[in-house]
């Protein structure tokens, strides 16, 4: 019986969001429009790799389409 390895799941906070953009952008920081964006996009719970992969993923997008509209 082979055991099935699944990546372990984290709660998608502001806490952990800076901490991983710290370690995938060099040292730069996300500005809170950008966190805001990733927590309305992300949800309550995601992998590493979904976190990292929307990190660099946000730092790229044009700013209209990250800052939610009043």
């Amino acid at each position: 019986m082979s055991r099935v390895i699944r990546d372990p799941v984290l709660p998608v906070s502001e806490t952990n969001l800076r901490k991983t953009a710290m370690r995938v952008l060099n040292g730069q920081r996300l500005v809170s429009t950008e966190v805001d964006y990733i927590l309305r996009t992300l949800g309550a719970k995601a992998t590493q790799q979904e976190l990292d992969a929307t990190v660099l993923r946000v730092r790229k997008m044009p700013w209209a389409s990250i800052v939610q509209p009043e």
